[in-house]
Parts: C-alpha cells; sequence; structure tokens
C-alpha cells in the first residue's frame, strides 16, 4: 500500500463525512438538485483509493480494482446514513447509487488506463491479460 495516496485518501472521507454537516454543502445542494456532485466526488476517492492500493511493482491486481470499489461503496453507504443524523441534510437510496455510479465509472477510467498508470506509477499487473 501507498502511504502517501492512503492519507490522502483517509483526508478525503474525513473531509466527506466533517463537511456534509457545512454551510457550503448546503449552498452547493441548491445549484445540484439531481446529487449528481457525488459522481466527480466519489470517483475521486475511488481513484485516491485505487492509487493507494496498486501502486507498486506487482501490486495491481484485479482483485485490489475490486477491494477499492467495494471500500469506497461502503464509504458511500455510511456517508448517507451519517446524513440521516444531520438535521440539514438528508441519505437517501439514491444519493448512494449516485455514490456507486461514481465508483464505477473511476474504476473503469482506472483500468482502461491502466498501461499509462504502469508507465508513470510502475504499476504492474499480477497477472496477464488485465
Amino acid at each position: 500500500m501507498n502511504p502517501v495516496y492512503a492519507l490522502f485518501s483517509a483526508a478525503y472521507i474525513f473531509a466527506i463525512f466533517f463537511l456534509a454537516d457545512s454551510g457550503a454543502a448546503s449552498q452547493i445542494g441548491e445549484f445540484n438538485p439531481y446529487s449528481l456532485l457525488h459522481v466527480p466526488l466519489y470517483g475521486g476517492l475511488t481513484l485516491l483509493v485505487l492509487l493507494s492500493l496498486c501502486t507498486g511493482k506487482g501490486k495491481y491486481t484485479p482483485e485490489r480494482l475490486v477491494a477499492g470499489a467495494i471500500i469506497v461503496g461502503i464509504v458511500g453507504a455510511l456517508d448517507e446514513f451519517h446524513q440521516t443524523f444531520i438535521p440539514t441534510r438528508e441519505g437517501t437510496w439514491g444519493d448512494f447509487f449516485i455514490d456507486l455510479l461514481g465508483v464505477i465509472i473511476a474504476s473503469l477510467v482506472f483500468r482502461r488506463f491502466f498501461p499509462f498508470l504502469q508507465r508513470k506509477f510502475g504499476l504492474v499487473s499480477g497477472k496477464s491479460g488485465f
């Protein structure tokens, strides 16, 4: 695991939970009626988590790709649950599924651009053909 990306991932998760009760989140919500900003929010977190799990020689495997997506999906579910306790927010299944859409898109982008990531970060696939 790459400790730098792991630290960035942890800070990102902290910010998601901490800022859920901020005035900024309420103001952004006025311009985001369908919660579509959840897609880049959770997509960015997915990329950070995947970089923390997959950076390094021999660490990029399909299992780590799936594990990273599951981890971020759990964070999304916990965030929506957490929002049910905030008076100015509401956690909804729709928001959770939009979170998952961001996770899926980012995972596919990560997988698709693996050759670039391999050159840039020195990633090596644990299984051939992936």
